[in-house]
């Protein structure tokens, strides 16, 4: 098929919600009595930035997810551009994440649940006990609880990890015990749901270095209805293993706000996949259902 007949096919250039055969239409959909619990926007890897006109651009994405009338936003961690890199100095850092809040105060009605992306922390800073070293200050910006934490809505059980330890993409040694009794202490046939930023399983790479230890643990509680969401690789992506679903879902930048390069589809597009978010319906038996909507602001 080519590509266009693919645009054409999914309603992309109509609808605006990207349905890829044999990604997102081969999720489960909810039973006939099950009542919808939440709507949820899942945004990763915004990468803001004062280039590009990325914060008007990022402005009007949020005015796009409000009109989903959404009950709270998951945002998938790189929420800035970088501070991860050996030159990056304080007044960059500042600049971003200045940027983020002044966004952030559009939308205060809304909770925002954060994880932490590779990018979000400033390893260069002159020591470490300077307060925008690392991951402490990057907690603080986020306004989230910790570097890891879970927390409970209406009947779902939402899991945030913190993917940025010593191999990249895994879960360090406190965080795993932490995870284990996390889960212990849920009932049989509890619903949740996991958000970190590297995919924990995935198709295109770029995935948790730890997977075997996250997919054995997660067959350890098979008697519960998991579900995960990514981002990092700034690509679609959706697989099934033993019967956990895990959705990878782009990019808020696509291209980092720039137009893209030579293996871009499109403009602004991460090889075939545009920049977007998306929506997530959850269901009281359990089912999700995840909608990609692109945009090209």
């Amino acid at each position: 098929m080519k590509r266009r007949e693919l645009i054409t096919k999914t309603g992309l250039a109509s609808a605006g919600a990207m349905l890829i055969p044999g990604v997102l239409d081969a999720a489960p959909k909810p039973g006939k009595k099950s009542k919808k619990s939440l709507r949820i926007a899942h945004i990763t890897d915004v990468h803001i930035r004062p280039e590009h006109n990325a914060p008007t651009r990022f402005r009007k994405c949020l005015q796009d997810i409000i009109g989903h009338r959404v009950d709270f936003f998951l945002n998938g961690g790189d929420t800035i551009y970088a501070a991860d890199y050996s030159h990056i100095k304080r007044e960059r850092v500042d600049e971003q994440w200045t940027i983020w809040q002044e966004l952030r105060k559009e939308i205060t009605q809304y909770e925002i649940h954060s994880c932490l992306g590779n990018h979000d922390m400033w390893w260069a800073a002159p020591a470490k006990n300077d307060p925008m070293y690392g991951k402490d200050y990057a907690v603080k910006q986020l306004e989230i609880p910790g570097r890891y934490y879970s927390f409970n809505k209406k009947g779902w059980h939402f899991v945030i990890l913190d993917s940025n330890n010593k191999n990249a993409g895994s879960l360090d040694e406190e965080q795993r015990k932490w995870l284990q009794s996390d889960l212990a202490e849920l009932h049989p046939g509890s619903n949740v749901l996991f958000m970190s930023h590297y995919p924990i399983l995935g198709v295109n790479g770029g995935t948790h270095s730890d997977r075997d230890y996250m997919t054995d643990l997660f067959y350890q509680h098979k008697d519960k209805k998991i579900t995960c969401v990514s981002g990092h690789i700034h690509l679609l992506d959706y697989v099934v293993y033993n019967n956990v679903q895990y959705f990878c879902n782009g990019a808020m930048s696509g291209f980092w706000w720039e137009d893209g390069d030579e293996e871009s589809a499109e403009k602004y597009w991460v090889k075939e996949t545009p920049p977007g978010y998306a929506i997530l319906d959850l269901y009281e038996d359990g089912t999700i259902e995840n909608t990609y909507h692109p945009h090209n602001y």
